[in-house]
């Protein structure tokens, strides 16, 4: 079962997002208390009460305001389920939504629950229009989450040292042309 997330769900989501730092699978940093760690999840509980999360403008490093939409993920069926498991978050993007973050508590992988999720968000209204999605380069699930992603029309677009860029299949006009850009052979690690 798939639900929006709201500030009392803030602590799993902390949980889960830095299990997912101390992988690799997130930002390091997101593991840490530092400054930048505070501010992030300051933001994210900003973004669970109003839907936005303040961030720099990646082309003029102004401050932000960018949609944020959360879920968290119990499995269906178990009644006895009182906490989430896995989360999905949403930002906004140039063209519909980027699927920005994601994870399933570590205990309950392998179990089909990612895919479940997977659907489930996507089949949400930002995940109809989620046509992006990146996944760190060398996170230990990445093999995973790429065939997760392809599973779900998504192509490797590209590859930097920090992310693997997803596009979905289905991505409306100029994000379909980057399509043609030739991706670069997952490296795993």
């Amino acid at each position: 079962m798939l639900r929006p997330a709201t500030v009392v769900d803030l602590p799993i989501l902390r949980a889960l997002i830095r299990e997912g730092a101390i992988a690799a699978s997130f930002d390091r940093d997101l593991a840490t208390e530092s400054r930048e760690t505070t501010l992030f999840f300051s933001n994210l509980r900003q973004a669970l009460a109003s839907g936005y999360f303040v961030e720099p403008d990646p082309r003029t490093g102004d401050l932000a305001t960018v949609a944020v939409l959360a879920y968290v993920y119990v499995p269906d069926g178990d009644l006895s389920m009182h906490r989430p498991i896995g989360f999905g978050l949403f930002k906004a993007a140039a063209t519909g939504y980027e699927l920005w973050l994601t994870g399933v508590d570590v205990v309950w992988r392998g179990k089909g629950h990612g895919r479940a999720m997977l659907a489930a968000l996507l089949a949400t209204d930002p995940g109809r229009k989620a046509y992006a999605a990146r996944v760190r380069t060398y996170a230990a699930d990445g093999p995973a989450a790429d065939h997760l992603l392809r599973a779900f029309g998504y192509v490797r677009l590209r590859e930097t040292p920090q992310y693997t860029f997803y596009l979905r299949s289905d991505a409306p006009g100029p994000l379909r042309e980057q399509l043609r850009t030739p991706a670069v052979p997952y490296a795993a690690g």
